[in-house]
């Protein structure tokens, strides 16, 4: 991050108002006070400011309420960064006091930026594609999360009123699409034994491309092992088949999103890029793209690696603490996404299944062996975005990799 700015504002963002507090390169305060969610009132703030030189916006929330400061800023031609909250709950301990306030914190985001400008982080680049995937990735998240939560709803009502049935669907077989077929047509156990073996296998096969018969085998054994009815299973097996109803609309509004994003994704050159790579597929390189954009913010690929914790951290105190450890820290979707997508290279991708293997043979445990690759296939993500070249497998003897350890 350039440090050569003339002013730099601290934006403390709210919903009717922010905080704002300009800084110059002394640290004199040009400017502290609120300032009106409103176009006119930041577009002259920042236009006269820009009277000192070039200005930093740095902003505490990139998304959602701090969405039109940036624009604006932008527009106005300021450079816009982001503070990340863990690192700014960091630098707030090394200022005096405890008070919680909209102007301390401002001025701490300002005087953050202007001496410590290695902890900002690029907001988005004027990227139409990016910014409305970041929109389309938070609905995604709140689908799985609502998904996640009413399959839960059904585990639980099943094992009130009929645990023996539960255990069938274990696992991730009941958010199939034909055991919510079966829950939304027959409610539970009463309407499941009331239909019978015959119908609910007609049923099934009817809405299944395999063979379900060993399923409904499962289920009716299930059915045979309780004689007796729990109290509240009529009103069970009423919300059973309505909540089996949500999961499916949800399932659809989720495979909605993904198609969308792969429509927004097809023209994007560096979507293509990523997806060239063994084990990235289009959501997890609308992952990445979310994280790092173009990577054009890290110097290189360790320091790329360091950001998404699957680099080992060095400790040394003395003579009794010497090694490295696993990261705590870092983008945990990065980490998900790079480390997901090292999981799925190793079980298809022979190359990468051959270093996997190696790795396990020297003692690694899976999740290590996996970090370990995700860290070496970091080195080729970094390449392959800052150059903007296809994944090409390598033909040669492969040079030591950097070490990792597992999470």
């Amino acid at each position: 991050m350039n440090t050569g700015f003339a002013v730099v504002i601290g934006l403390d963002v709210g919903k009717t108002a922010h905080h704002a507090c300009a800084l110059d390169p002394e640290g004199n305060k040009l400017f502290d006070k609120p300032l009106p969610q409103d176009e006119t009132k930041l577009r002259e703030l920042f236009t006269q400011l820009q009277n000192h030189g070039e200005v930093l916006l740095v902003v505490d929330q990139p998304n959602t309420i701090g969405a039109l400061p940036i624009a604006v800023a932008r527009d106005t031609g300021c450079t816009v960064a982001y503070l990340p909250g863990l690192a700014m709950r960091k630098a707030a301990d090394l200022y005096p006091g405890r008070s919680k306030t909209d102007a301390r914190d401002a001025f701490i985001i300002a005087d953050t930026a202007r001496t410590m400008p290695h902890t900002l982080r690029q907001v988005d680049r004027d990227s139409e594609v990016l910014s409305a995937l970041k929109v389309l990735a938070g609905f995604d998240e709140d689908l799985a999360h609502e998904t996640t939560r009413a399959l839960n709803r059904i585990r639980s009502l099943l094992t009130q009123i009929h645990p023996a049935l539960e255990r069938v669907f274990a696992g991730g077989k009941l958010s199939t699409g034909l055991v919510l077929d079966l829950l939304e047509k027959f409610g539970g156990p009463t309407g499941l034994r009331s239909a019978g073996r015959r119908k609910v296998l007609r049923f099934a096969r009817a809405h299944s491309r395999r063979d379900p018969e060993t399923l409904v085998e499962q289920i009716f054994t299930a059915l045979s092992e309780q004689t007796v009815i729990v109290p509240a299973t009529a009103a069970v097996e009423l919300v059973i088949p309505r909540v089996a109803g949500q999961v499916k609309e949800l399932k659809e509004q989720r495979a909605t999103v993904a198609h969308e994003v792969e429509g927004m994704l097809e023209d994007f050159p560096l979507a293509s890029v990523l997806m060239s790579m063994p084990g990235i597929g289009i959501k997890t390189a609308a992952q990445i793209l979310l994280a790092i954009g173009d990577g054009s913010a890290f110097e290189s690929a360790s320091h790329l690696a360091a950001y998404a914790g699957i680099a080992p951290v060095t400790r040394r105190s003395g003579t009794s603490i010497r090694g490295e450890f696993p990261a705590r820290s870092g983008n945990k979707r990065l980490k998900n996404a790079l480390f997901y997508s090292a999981w799925v290279a190793s079980n298809h991708d022979p190359i990468s299944k051959a270093y996997y293997d190696r790795k396990r043979a020297e003692g690694k445990r899976h999740n290590a062996a996996v970090i370990c690759l995700a860290r070496r296939r970091c080195n080729v993500i970094y390449a392959m975005l800052r150059d903007g070249t296809y994944y090409q497998p390598p033909t040669t003897a492969p040079t030591p990799e950097p070490t990792a350890l597992a999470a």
